[in-house]
């Protein structure tokens, strides 16, 4: 089990405007798999909670060469890359149906204890030290995310439709919201090649956000979430033209 495997068919009901599966759906099924195979491992959401923990995102790196479309099926792959005391690396590879690579994932992972909310010592975990593969994930991890000090500000007050079973803000809602600073003419035109994403703190239920933005390079994008002058999450976006 040092590999996991999950089919997907995109049906139109799931497509975004230009016919393809959205990348926070996409998101969505990575998170799904992970999932699913840590259960398989036996250490799943059943298992952590009976230790008052959970295993939460902590960064995720995803790079395309194109999406998946309508009425395509399509395979994520996963497998452990290496872990620390704090941190779990986990890589994904999405591929057509005739098998030909779609794109890989890159994605780290953090015990959390849901009382202190504080994160948890994984190092003893000895199902993750037993299953590290050596399969390379040939993308590029996650970039240096600067601070967004300039650009665009959208004021945004979280509802109680983007809130999670860990009561925070959820993974995708972030996502969704970065991608709404686009118009869908750059959609039409542009799809995105690689989007680096890094959790730095809770956001909850209520609280006013601002959606900050600006130009790093030409069809590269910086993006954050504060609060009270505090960055939650920072975000890049690059693209590339269809």
């Amino acid at each position: 089990m040092k590999e996991y495997s999950k089919t997907y068919y995109l049906s139109a009901g799931e497509c975004n405007p230009q016919g393809e599966l959205p990348l926070p759906l996409l998101v969505n099924k990575v998170i799904d798999v992970a999932t699913m195979h840590a259960n398989e491992w036996g250490v799943g959401y059943e298992r952590l909670i009976a230790d008052n923990h959970a295993w939460v995102l902590a960064r995720v790196t995803v790079e395309m060469e194109r999406y998946p479309r309508v009425n395509e099926n399509y395979t994520l792959t996963t497998w452990i890359e290496d872990y620390n005391r704090m941190f779990s690396q986990r890589n994904m590879q999405i591929t057509d149906e005739h098998g030909a690579t779609l794109g890989y994932v890159r994605t780290i992972w953090m015990v959390i204890d849901l009382t202190t909310r504080q994160s948890a010592d994984i190092s003893q975990l000895s199902y993750i030290r037993d299953n590290i593969n050596d399969r390379p994930c040939p993308i590029a991890p996650l970039g240096k995310l600067r601070p967004v000090t300039e650009g665009r500000v959208v004021e945004h007050t979280f509802g109680y439709a983007e809130c999670d079973f860990n009561r925070h803000v959820n993974t995708v809602r972030y996502l969704e919201l970065f991608m709404n600073q686009y118009e869908m003419d750059y959609f039409d035109s542009h799809f995105i090649r690689r989007m680096e994403i890094a959790f730095i703190k809770e956001t909850h239920y209520g609280v006013k956000a601002q959606i900050k933005s600006c130009e790093e390079a030409a069809d590269v994008t910086r993006m954050c979430v504060a609060v009270d002058g505090e960055e939650h999450v920072r975000a890049r976006f690059t693209f590339a033209q269809r």
